[in-house]
C-alpha cells in the first residue's frame, strides 16, 4: 500500500473537516488522535487520512460518541461505526418504508474525506448512499474484501494511464459494481474512452462539491413505481443489457412478424441510450447545467432499463434470441 503523503497544514485539516483548529489541537495533545509529521520549517503537516479520520470524529461526536472512544480508532473502523449510527438513526425514523441505501466503494482516502465533509449539503436527496469501504489506492482495492458488497465503486487517481485503466476493470468485474466513477487529474484518452464505453463515468478534475454532488445523483435511480421495483437494483440505475448490434439484430428480426413492437422497442432503447450518454457528455462540459443533466441521465437510464424489460417480455412472446452484453463484459472484446 502506498505511503501516505503528510502535506496539510492544520488550517486546511479543519477546513476541509469542517473541525475548529482549536478543537484538532486538544484531540491531537490530550488524546493523541494524531500523529503529524513535521516539515523542515517544524510545521505540523497532515495526511489525508488524518483528514478523513477528522472529520468521521466530528459526525460521531456530535450523535454522542466520545472522543475517548474514538481517537485511537483507525478510518476503516470509524467509518463502520458512522455507518452502523446512520442505519440505526433511519430505521428509528422509519423503520416500515425505510429501503437501505447505496453502498459505496471509494478509492481514495483524500476522496473519501471530501465526501464525509463536504457533500452533505450539495443538494443529493437524503440517504441516497453510505460509503461502507475506504480504500487508500488501487493496490489496496485489488487485494480487499469488501464484505460489504457495494454497488457502486468510486475512484480517484491523479494519473489515469493504460495499467490504472486495467486495474478498475478487473476491479468492476471482480466486486460486480453496478455503477462505477472514476475521477482523474491527467489521462490518455484511450484508457478514458475505454473506460466510457464501458459504461464507466469518467471525470477530469477538479470538480467542485456540487459537479461531484451531481455526478454521484447522475446515476441514483430517480424512479418509484412499482413497474420500476422490477428492473431497480439497490437504488441505481442499471448499466446496458443490450448493445446496439443486439438492438440492431432485433429491429431486423421484426420485419418478419406482423407484430412491430420489437422493432419499435428497440429503437426507443437505442435513442434513450444515446440520449443518456448525451446527457452524460453534457454534464461532464456544463457545470452551470450539472443538475439538470445529472437528472435528465438517471430519468433516460431508468427509462431505458424499464424499456429493456419490455424489451425482454416482447422477445419472449415472439420467440426472439436476446444475448445480454453486459457494460463490462463489451470491454474486454
Amino acid at each position: 500500500m502506498t505511503t501516505a503523503i503528510a502535506n496539510h497544514r492544520i488550517g486546511a485539516v479543519s477546513a476541509l473537516s469542517g473541525v475548529p483548529v482549536s478543537t484538532l489541537r486538544v484531540w491531537e495533545t490530550r488524546h493523541a488522535a494524531f500523529a503529524p509529521a513535521k516539515s523542515e520549517g517544524r510545521h505540523r503537516l497532515y495526511s489525508d487520512e488524518d483528514v478523513l479520520r477528522a472529520s468521521l470524529i466530528k459526525q460521531l461526536t456530535e450523535a454522542g460518541h466520545s472522543i475517548s472512544t474514538l481517537a485511537q480508532l483507525q478510518a476503516a473502523q470509524l467509518n463502520g461505526l458512522l455507518q452502523q449510527q446512520k442505519t440505526a438513526h433511519r430505521l428509528q425514523r422509519a423503520p416500515a418504508s425505510s429501503t437501505a441505501p447505496v453502498a459505496m466503494a471509494v478509492v481514495g482516502v483524500g476522496m473519501a474525506a471530501r465526501i464525509e465533509s463536504g457533500l452533505g449539503a450539495m443538494g443529493l436527496p437524503e440517504r441516497p448512499f453510505q460509503i461502507t469501504e475506504i480504500l487508500q489506492d488501487l493496490e489496496e482495492a485489488s487485494t480487499a474484501s469488501m464484505r460489504s458488497n457495494p454497488q457502486v465503486l468510486l475512484v480517484r487517481v491523479n494519473s489515469l494511464h493504460v495499467l490504472a485503466g486495467a486495474d478498475i476493470q478487473r476491479l468492476v468485474q471482480a466486486h460486480h459494481f453496478q455503477q462505477a466513477i472514476v475521477l482523474y487529474n491527467f489521462g490518455q484518452e484511450p484508457v478514458v474512452a475505454a473506460l466510457k464505453m464501458a459504461g464507466i463515468k469518467v471525470r477530469r478534475e477538479p470538480l467542485s462539491n456540487a459537479e461531484l454532488a451531481e455526478l454521484i445523483n447522475s446515476v441514483l435511480w430517480m424512479g418509484h413505481t412499482q413497474e420500476a421495483h422490477a428492473v431497480q437494483q439497490g437504488g441505481l440505475v442499471p448499466p446496458r443489457k443490450y448493445s446496439d448490434e443486439t438492438l440492431s439484430q432485433v429491429a431486423n428480426t421484426s420485419n418478419q412478424l406482423l407484430c412491430e413492437c420489437p422493432r419499435h422497442v428497440a429503437e426507443l432503447i437505442s435513442q434513450l441510450a444515446s440520449f443518456e450518454q448525451y446527457s452524460q457528455e453534457c454534464l461532464n462540459k456544463s457545470a452551470e447545467d450539472a443538475h439538470l443533466h445529472a437528472y435528465l441521465s438517471s430519468v433516460s437510464g431508468s427509462a431505458r432499463a424499464l424499456f429493456e424489460k419490455a424489451l425482454e417480455m416482447v422477445a419472449a412472446h415472439e420467440n426472439i434470441p436476446l444475448p445480454q452484453t453486459p457494460a463490462w463484459t463489451r470491454l474486454e472484446s
